[in-house]
């Protein structure tokens, strides 16, 4: 039987990032929401503050500037970034749990956990995840970006898109097909200032605008051999696990999502006049309200039990799925019923309900759209 129940210090940690996002996070949410370009000033006076709450480095031991904290603390932080701004948790989720844990703790050379560790946890670094490429997405084997081997140095050729943070990153994960390795697929560290890396254009999306995301180039970029990240050839293994722990993470954000939906629904049907008579006192109303609720709740669930798993150490695919899957639908729905309850008004900036559609859209899709994740959960039931 599992005990969902927080400790003490999960209670704190809730409790301590909540109070964050609503002094630091909700007043601006709206300009980096609707501003037509990246507010890189907000975005990084954020960052700084959450690597003073020691935010940044929860699952970092002590040894490397961290707090040695667990996976479920992580994912309480990206619950309450998800309830007041997507973009700000996908953010975070990229550069803590996926550069800072996933690549460099987990997999970094002792020399590379000293020199990118104690950084990141300050938020004087900032990493990216540079995997996507324009012809593949989940389909990691169609990767075209190469590395080849050239003395002590590798150069690099290829380009990545929709990588998070790449405005603001100074490292960024890039998996290759290594031409030295008999076309194995490697993982290197590439540092912001080495020579042949170029950071394009920031795309317009419909969602998580908060978020600078980027095309990022590589033109004959060369690399000190030290940079090799994990074992040679391994780069693909490295990166699939990755992917499964950001599925349970994009889950938490999702589940933030839904919980700020129905809250913004229950706010206004309560102050919404229609007929002399609050929204709230109409049934088709409460229905939806009720609909919003059981979906929130539900995901919650299957999200918090995922990550449990993953902290008692067990290779959970299935339930990984699961919970990204359901998270996902889970927040779309309620951001559609939010817009409905609004009416009108659901359609306009002036009110948050548009931000949550938009953004809730976006968790259909990023690491793994809903359709890859039926396919994963079908194989694992069948068989």
């Amino acid at each position: 039987m599992q005990n969902f129940e927080l400790s003490d210090e999960l209670k704190m940690i809730k409790d301590t990032i909540k109070k964050f996002c609503n002094k630091e996070v909700v007043p601006v949410a709206a300009v980096l929401d609707q501003s037509p370009e990246f507010q890189e000033e907000i975005f990084i006076k954020i960052f700084s503050k959450l690597a003073e709450l020691g935010f940044l480095g929860l699952l970092i031991p002590e040894d490397y500037g961290g707090s040695g904290a667990d996976f479920m603390s992580v994912a309480l932080v990206l619950e309450e970034l998800g309830r007041v701004s997507p973009g700000i948790a996908f953010s975070y989720l990229a550069h803590t749990p996926v550069m800072a844990y996933s690549n460099i703790y987990v997999n970094g050379t002792e020399n590379q956990k000293k020199k990118y560790l104690e950084p990141m946890c300050r938020g004087e670094i900032i990493g990216a995840n540079a995997i996507t490429e324009p012809d593949a997405g989940s389909d990691l084997y169609n990767i075209k970006t190469t590395a080849i081997q050239k003395g002590d140095h590798f150069i690099i050729n290829g380009s990545k898109t929709f990588i998070t943070n790449a405005r603001v990153a100074e490292v960024f994960y890039v998996l290759a097909k290594d031409k030295s390795a008999e076309n194995k697929f490697s993982g290197f560290l590439v540092d912001k200032n080495s020579d042949g890396i170029t950071v394009g254009r920031d795309l317009d999306k419909c969602g998580y605008r908060a978020s600078p995301t980027s095309e990022v180039f590589f033109q004959d970029c060369k690399i000190p051999k030290e940079n090799l990240l994990g074992e040679r050839g391994k780069g693909l293994e490295l990166s699939l696990s990755e992917i499964e722990l950001q599925r349970i993470y994009l889950a938490f954000i999702a589940v933030g999502l839904a919980e700020a939906a129905l809250d913004a629904s229950i706010k206004y049907a309560k102050e919404r006049i229609q007929f002399g008579r609050p929204i709230a006192d109409y049934q088709m109303i409460q229905a939806q309200i009720a609909e919003m609720y059981v979906e929130y709740e539900a995901a919650r669930l299957l999200v918090w039990k995922a990550a449990y798993e993953k902290d008692q150490g067990e290779r959970n695919t299935l339930s990984t799925s699961v919970a990204k899957y359901y998270g996902a639908e889970a927040a779309v729905s309620a951001a559609n019923t939010a817009m409905k309850i609004f009416g009108s008004y659901g359609y306009s900036s002036e009110y948050p309900a548009e931000r949550y559609f938009r953004d809730a859209k976006s968790l259909q899709v990023v690491e793994g759209t809903s359709n890859i994740q039926k396919i994963i959960i079908s194989r694992n039931v069948i068989k």
